[in-house]
């Protein structure tokens, strides 16, 4: 039998070391918050200090040893750092969009992950490839995109994608004049479009209605209301002469509250996506990692007229809160910006 004395001795020993390790966490834990703090609140940033952050990171990264708590306290602050790092991006983009550009080319991949940048929407993959937009007046609505530099992403559908493909197949169906295919999945909506777009006399302008009536029918008669006055913050028609239809919005959180519950219901379409950073640094930025309708297509006409320009004028028309959607042909990504004015309302 082990004497009580040993037992209490036992006990206080492992009370004080839990006490001690509680402790020791706290202490770093109050270290990383300054840490981070020094660097959020940084001013005048310049490329160098993301490079000299980097070197940090990656000294933390071989400093790691088997020690569980030595292992714990480096991944808490290298997360701080990288939290940091992402700041600092962030603030660069804001200020000198240029420069960000650079140094994320620069520092990316092989330093940063492309997608821990807040905005990869002018960065290219490697120095060697040319990033190929599509202009709005582009004229061969027919034109294939070359290979992509990526490799081709075998998509997995949920339930709900499945649900939501069907539906918008359905929809395009009922909004092309009866349109359909035989083949499953996203496969049979692009041969829809396609069978659209190639129709006699087709026009630009009918396939742009036919998607705003797909989207309009897809988010029922309910939602596009619920939009227009919660996130766009237009008035309805409540018979006051001065304000109906009045917008005081889009609401300051209608950019990134967008981008932030979008991506489940926007996968049956385009495959994955995350909330980012618009160009200008803030938040309401929405990158699709590789677009599925892209990759399948392969096709800019359908890129062109059956997504990035209806969106951009359903968004601004239906929803009252301005897209602009910038589809990267060499790599399949695409970057959707809530709130952003799209070039072709600025040269309106």
């Amino acid at each position: 039998m082990v004497p009580e004395s040993r037992v209490a001795d036992n006990i206080a020993g492992t009370a004080s070391k839990i006490a001690d390790r509680m402790k020791k966490e706290l202490s770093e834990v109050a270290a990383c918050t300054t840490l981070f703090f020094q660097y959020a609140f940084k001013s005048n940033v310049k490329p160098d200090d993301i490079v000299v952050l980097c070197d940090i990171m990656d000294e933390l990264k071989e400093n790691r040893d088997s020690d569980l708590f030595v292992d714990e306290t480096l991944h808490l602050r290298y997360e701080t750092l990288k939290l940091a790092r992402y700041s600092l991006l962030v603030k660069l983009m804001e200020n000198q969009y240029d420069a960000y550009v650079a140094t994320a080319s620069f520092l990316s991949p092989s330093r940063i992950d492309r997608l821990d940048l807040p905005n990869v929407q002018d960065v290219p993959i490697n120095s060697e490839m040319l990033q190929k937009t599509l202009p709005i007046g582009e004229s061969d609505d027919q034109v294939l995109v070359a290979d992509c530099v990526l490799e081709k992403i075998n998509y997995q559908e949920s339930w709900l994608d499945m649900i939501l493909l069907k539906i918008f197949r359905n929809l395009v169906q009922k909004n092309t004049g009866g349109i359909r295919s035989q083949k499953p999945g996203i496969e049979g909506l692009l041969e829809q479009g396609r069978l659209f777009m190639l129709k006699p006399g087709q026009t630009s302008e009918a396939q742009h209605k036919m998607v705003k009536d797909t989207l309009g029918g897809l988010m029922t008669p309910y939602l596009p209301p619920f939009y227009r006055i919660f996130m766009a913050g237009i008035v309805p028609e409540l018979g006051l002469k001065n304000w109906d239809g009045k917008q005081l919005g889009p609401w300051f959180y209608a950019p990134w509250l967008t981008a932030l519950v979008t991506p489940p219901f926007f996968a049956f379409l385009v495959g994955p996506s995350r909330p980012n950073r618009r160009k200008d640094g803030s938040v309401g930025g929405l990158l699709v990692e590789k677009c599925k309708f892209l990759q399948q297509s392969g096709c800019k006409g359908l890129c062109l007229h059956q997504c990035k320009i209806p969106a951009q004028e359903f968004f601004a028309q239906t929803l009252g809160l301005e897209l602009t959607v910038s589809p990267n042909f060499v790599t399949q990504e695409c970057q959707w910006s809530f709130g952003e004015v799209s070039y072709a309302a600025k040269l309106m």
